[in-house]
């Protein structure tokens, strides 16, 4: 079945109505007929099966016929802080992140920054990196639709709450022995349902200041393995090893 991402406010008890693109979608591309049956989403947990009862011009009506029990999430929420990329890397590294779990993404540009951020064309990238976390959130039967924060400076990022706060950090690469590391600490010390918050800083990384700063605000610096890792690979790597270690391992 077809899946969406509705506003919550589209939703009643028994009721819910699809509007915009994805009612075109429904109507025109998709040529369903009433009574045909999709899977709609309020992005905050909640999905059912819903039957398609009635057809206006851009807007479909439906009767939810059942409530769905799907276990699609993380067990913690994770938020990933992006310094922001050269050329279209951003938009890989929110759809990819979607797949893989996030709950929210965190643009934000510092010291090393390579892109000029340009506040003008930032209304535009958001509608389209928002399109492309919706589209890859319905592709991987995602039942939360993650936020996509505002673009924020390094002292914005600093101020970001979450029960932990870590920080990729390449120097920690040279310090990986064969005792626990700083990263899987903190994964031990996470219950289910706590926030945690990963820093990944752009192509340049961060700047020892910027490093030391972050740790004053609470962030722990952590390493992502052996090798430097590109700035759209680091958030796979950490995403992917969180769902290893609670979802493969029962952490």
């Amino acid at each position: 079945m077809q899946r969406y991402f509705l506003p919550p406010d589209h939703f009643t008890p028994n009721q819910c109505v699809i509007t915009g693109q994805d009612a075109y979608h429904i109507q025109r591309v998709m040529r369903m007929s009433l009574g045909e049956r999709v899977i709609c989403c309020d992005g905050r947990g909640r999905s059912v099966v819903a039957e398609l009862t009635h057809f206006d011009t851009d807007v479909v009506h439906c009767h939810i016929v059942q409530e769905l029990d799907e276990q699609r999430e993380l067990p913690v929420q994770v938020t990933i802080a992006q310094g922001l990329p050269k050329g279209d890397k951003m938009e890989w590294v929110l759809q990819k992140g979607t797949e893989l779990g996030a709950v929210r993404f965190v643009p934000f540009v510092s010291e090393p920054t390579i892109v000029k951020y340009d506040q003008q064309k930032e209304k535009k990238k958001r509608q389209r990196w928002q399109k492309i976390i919706k589209e890859a959130a319905e592709q991987t039967h995602r039942q939360w639709l993650p936020e996509l924060s505002p673009i924020v400076t390094i002292d914005e990022l600093a101020q970001l709450e979450a029960d932990t706060k870590l920080v990729a950090d390449e120097e920690q690469s040279t310090k990986l022995s064969s005792s626990p590391s700083a990263f899987v600490q903190a994964l031990k010390g996470l219950e289910e349902k706590q926030h945690l918050a990963v820093a990944i800083g752009p192509e340049g990384g961060f700047s020892r200041e910027e490093i030391h700063f972050l740790k004053q605000h609470g962030f722990t610096p952590i390493s992502l393995g052996r090798r430097i890792l590109r700035t759209e690979t680091a958030s796979q790597y950490v995403l992917a090893a969180i769902s290893f270690y609670f979802e493969q391992m029962g952490g």
